[in-house]
């Protein structure tokens, strides 16, 4: 809806059940803020609680928020016309309580609601559920949640952390930049919870936890362990050891090994081949022993 439509008024004070008016009381000091909060959380989309919604100058259209119209926009049967919506060219809104089309402000200009309880002008955000606890890193350039008390942002891998993780974590330059290695969508605006691996490498939490539960233990990008699987190569000594291979596969193999990145010889095993620098299984044959297949 656009403002060539018919101007709807917010309701007044005298509009409001009787109840409500004796709540409010008298006087101007009430009124200004029960205006700007009319139609809290009651407007939005399955994405954020909003009070107006957005016009994207990339194809002229009226969404609620960005997701909205990627979402749209990525379906279009001509891959030609698909396209995602830059935040900070948006320069129009629609008021969702009165329908009047103005400029990107913080209240509409002719009924005085105010858009979003939580407002960034930079990245023409609004959202009424301040629970999230959002706010604008300047580093990054877009709004993030979850308070900022609780996050930092490196400048190597060029994205907000949480606190735990300063001085804690390997750093890969702007590892946030880039697709989920799992789902291939771009992690570094995405609303999705993110994780960060032991080699600095990040994936979607969801993305991560199926990827465990497949017993898939290796960072689909470096080949790293995940975790501590110090554990489980015990467990493979002691198999290896009690699974003796026949005579004619008793050689020595060329091998790498993911973890440490090292190089090396190991005894050849259908069950895995040790590295002896670090005593991963985690690796990989790079030549077979020699005049064997």
């Amino acid at each position: 809806m656009n403002g060539e439509e018919d101007n709807i008024p917010i309701p007044s004070l005298v509009d409001q059940p009787q109840e409500n008016q004796e709540a409010a009381g008298d006087g101007e000091s009430t009124d200004q803020p029960n205006r700007e909060d009319y139609g809290k959380t009651l407007y939005g989309c399955e994405h954020y609680r909003r009070r107006c919604k957005l016009r994207t100058p990339c194809c002229n259209q009226v969404f609620t928020c960005r997701h909205c119209h990627n979402e749209a926009m990525s379906v279009l049967s001509n891959p030609k016309e698909r396209h995602e919506l830059v935040r900070q060219d948006v320069k129009q809104v629609i008021c969702a309580v009165c329908n009047i089309e103005q400029e990107v402000s913080g209240l509409c200009s002719n009924c005085g609601v105010k858009f979003g309880e939580y407002f960034c002008h930079i990245c023409r955000f609004y959202d009424d559920d301040t629970t999230k606890k959002q706010f604008h890193c300047h580093d990054c350039g877009i709004c993030r949640v979850g308070g900022r008390e609780n996050y930092f942002h490196c400048p190597k891998c060029g994205s907000c952390y949480s606190i735990e993780l300063r001085d804690n974590h390997s750093c890969v330059e702007n590892s946030m930049k880039n697709h989920c290695p799992i789902c291939y969508e771009f992690l570094f605006d995405s609303i999705k919870g993110t994780t960060i691996m032991k080699c600095g490498h990040t994936m979607h939490m969801d993305c991560y936890s199926e990827m465990i539960s497949q017993s898939q233990y290796r960072c689909p990008i470096c080949s790293k362990s995940v975790f501590n699987m110090s554990r489980t190569w015990e467990r493979l000594d002691l198999e290896i050891e009690a699974t003796a291979m026949p005579e004619e596969y008793r050689y020595e193999v060329s091998i790498l090994c993911n973890d440490c990145n090292n190089t090396g010889k190991a005894s050849f095993h259908i069950f895995g081949h040790k590295c002896r620098h670090c005593n991963s299984y985690n690796t990989r044959m790079i030549t077979t022993g020699e005049n064997h297949q």
